[in-house]
């Protein structure tokens, strides 16, 4: 007998195997039907798919024997990765001085092998598929081929199997990522509240404190530091909401009121029935509640800040068809010119409009409006005319 050497590239091919993790893993039926078909085409009682680790062989599928492992020194594979041919192949080992009275041959009855080394896109090979047989024999050509082509479909399961981990473990990380920078943001948004509430309040006592001395020139300056802090506390806002919409989608769908669902929107902006006018042709919808509460609440919060009519006005209309809830709110506001109505729902845009207040906004509410339905399985557009109105309407996926 004798002992199988070592690649002149060892070291990189052993990197390569640890790269694919293919070691100590269970088994699966992806690989064990390969080599349950390969024993079948070459008509042999024992067909392995195996990976070679430093000092030992894995079987990754062992098709006609009960062992998962053998030592590598004393293994047919060995030798198998050692030559550059498709295909390496011992008719009789009982023949051959590489062989001769190895355990292999003299107490498992392993007299025929053939075997396909299994190279990475390197070339680097990691492992063979192999069949073995308890008395001596040839493979025929078109055996010969079928082990040849087969092994080239397990480094192709083998590759699958690596970008599939791959995948998964960047989509973790991204998960990690994003789930760091909610908190950052949670974090760093809840600590400038605090500060930039007092900003208003101290520049608001300033203005109504009596008997104070400032100039108009200062109330000026008071005055811009109040709108800049507004401003501020609203991006704020915006980004705190944007980054609980993943939080909102975690909910159930569930069967709701439309009027109870349309009835918390309108209390909530303290609106009487001749401002908020409500229109369905059902009673109930099965959705995220929470999600399309926050929905409905951004596009009515937008139809009455861009609102410059005396009397504002929101009707949102409600209707279903086969595959979606549809939803329709329109106001009197202030429209938007139909060059700027492609961009509204892009992250911080803001067309430059001023709200009724002559604040702009933050251009968040918009670009969240539209990640939610996306994540809902429906779709948001808009129409409008210039000093008439608008009208968003979006659907639910049921």
């Amino acid at each position: 007998m004798i002992k199988p050497g070592f690649p002149i590239n060892e070291l990189e091919r052993v990197s390569s195997v640890q790269k694919y993790r293919l070691i100590d893993t269970l088994p699966e039926s992806d690989f064990d039907n390969i080599t349950s078909l390969v024993a079948t085409i070459c008509d042999v009682p024992i067909s392995l798919i195996t990976v070679l680790d430093a000092d030992r062989n894995f079987f990754k599928s062992h098709h006609g024997l009960e062992i998962q492992e053998s030592p590598r020194d004393m293994s047919f594979c060995g030798h198998a990765i050692l030559h550059e041919d498709d295909i390496f192949i011992v008719e009789d080992s009982r023949k051959d001085v590489r062989f001769k009275d190895n355990p292999l041959v003299t107490n498992l009855k392993a007299i025929f092998y053939a075997g396909v080394p299994l190279r990475d896109q390197n070339g680097l090979v990691i492992g063979t598929l192999c069949v073995y047989d308890h008395k001596p024999r040839q493979l025929t050509s078109l055996q010969k081929k079928a082990l040849i082509t087969i092994s080239k479909q397990v480094m192709n399961l083998f590759e699958l199997r690596l970008n599939n981990r791959l995948l998964d473990e960047t989509k973790q990380e991204l998960t990690d990522r994003n789930s760091e920078l909610n908190k950052f943001a949670s974090h760093v948004s809840h600590d400038l509240k605090s500060p930039l509430a007092n900003i208003i309040s101290l520049t608001n006592f300033l203005k109504e404190e009596e008997g104070n001395t400032f100039t108009e020139e200062s109330v000026e300056f008071i005055n811009y530091i109040e709108e800049s802090a507004e401003s501020l506390k609203d991006y704020i806002d915006g980004i705190l909401m944007h980054y609980k919409t993943n939080e909102l989608l975690i909910a159930d769908k569930e069967l709701v009121s439309i009027n109870q669902l349309l009835g918390s929107v309108q209390r909530m902006h303290m609106l009487d029935d001749n401002q908020f006018k409500i229109n369905s042709s059902g009673d109930q919808v099965f959705i995220n509640k929470a999600a399309v509460t926050q929905i409905l609440i951004n596009l009515v919060d937008n139809a009455l800040k861009y609102n410059n009519k005396p009397a504002p006005e929101v009707t949102i209309n409600v209707s279903e068809d086969k595959n979606f809830y549809i939803f329709s709110v329109l106001d009197n506001g202030n429209g938007i010119p139909d060059n700027q109505s492609n961009d509204v729902f892009k992250l911080f845009n803001t067309n430059d409009q001023t709200d009724s207040l002559g604040k702009k906004g933050t251009g968040i509410g918009l670009f969240t409006v539209q990640n939610l339905v996306k994540k809902l399985g429906g779709l948001v557009t808009l129409q409008s005319k210039l000093g008439e109105g608008s009208t968003f309407k979006f659907t639910i996926e049921k």
